[in-house]
């Protein structure tokens, strides 16, 4: 699994990185001085071409002279991005209330292991993803694709998701169905109604698509679903979750992932394998997740995220309205 930008990034750097030390080492300009040299001599000075080649010659030595300037940039940048921190944009609304469209954040790249920043194979281990944590990963169905949810699973931990109440059972290692398995307590208090509302519209083509609103009063809401707001206490890690008012059970339970689960109606349940992970979003019903496309294998997992830097008032593919500053902080 080829990371292109950093091969890109990592192609630059390395070129400018030569010039650099050729101009370093005064290489670059004993090289003007040589084309001078050569332009200035008589059968140059008669040739017609001669203003032509000096000026061409100069401008590539000037060209030379900024890729060495931009060097220690793009040093910079490379180490900083992919090893430290690298920036995402938030562009879809599954995971709110916890981090909205139009949030941009910084993952920690070396939470879980410093990686090849090309190849993406692990050079150190670090430690592993915890329950809670909230991780940017390739999508394991298009890696080319990067989406960002909440680990809910741990390699060994049997899944078990009521699609009516909404709340989430974990067993830990409890990887196979003969397992004495110990529920691992969850709690979820303060359910209220949120500030958000979910909108949705028919187009032309008789499409239904949804969007994501916010309210500042209680009386009207639009022709939206208002969404559920409450406090899910997973394993120590308290982190606010949305849900719809309107159980959708029968609509889900026949299109969530299939692979080591089964469901009976309500209860949806899933093993997660060694080495991988179940991820879920916290927007429960408007998420694209583990429930539909299985779990995240370590190795896809490109950091933590830590901290929303910058956040704007936007909707899907809109430019943006505002700025959100109070939103502004560290994730939990």
């Amino acid at each position: 699994m080829i990371n292109e930008f950093s091969l890109i990034l990592a192609i630059g750097t390395c070129i400018t990185a030569i010039v650099w030390f050729l101009k370093y080492f005064k290489l670059l300009f004993l090289c003007r001085c040589f084309f001078d040299k050569i332009c200035n001599a008589s059968y140059f000075i008669i040739h017609k071409k001669s203003f032509f080649i000096k000026k061409v010659m100069n401008f590539f030595l000037d060209f030379l002279e900024m890729c060495a300037s931009i060097f220690p940039m793009l040093l910079f940048v490379f180490i900083i991005r992919s090893f430290i921190f690298e920036p995402f944009q938030i562009p879809s609304g599954s995971m709110m209330p916890t981090l909205l469209v139009g949030d941009f954040i910084l993952v920690k790249k070396f939470s879980y292991g410093i990686k090849n920043p090309i190849t993406q194979n692990t050079l150190m281990s670090t430690g592993h993803p915890k329950r809670g944590d909230v991780v940017v990963f390739k999508y394991p169905l298009n890696t080319k694709l990067n989406y960002i949810k909440r680990v809910i699973g741990l390699p060994g931990d049997k899944i078990v998701y009521n699609t009516f109440t909404k709340h989430v059972s974990i067993y830990p290692n409890c990887a196979s169905v003969d397992s004495s398995c110990v529920m691992l307590p969850i709690t979820y208090t303060n359910v209220h109604f949120s500030k958000f509302v979910q909108v949705f519209r028919v187009d032309s083509n008789r499409e239904i698509h949804s969007s994501f609103s916010q309210i500042f009063s209680s009386k009207y809401f639009g022709n939206g679903i208002r969404l559920i707001q409450s406090i899910e206490s997973l394993d120590g890690v308290n982190h606010n979750i949305l849900t719809t008012t309107i159980p959708t059970c029968q609509q889900l339970r026949n299109i969530y992932h299939e692979d080591d689960h089964h469901n009976d109606g309500v209860l949806c349940e899933w093993y997660v394998p060694q080495g991988e992970y179940f991820m879920m979003g916290d927007n429960r019903d408007n998420s694209s997740d583990s429930r539909y496309w299985g779990c995240v294998a370590e190795k896809n997992i490109i950091g933590q995220a830590i901290i929303i830097w910058m956040s704007f008032e936007k909707q899907e593919n809109q430019w943006p309205t505002g700025l959100r500053l109070g939103h502004i902080g560290f994730i939990h």
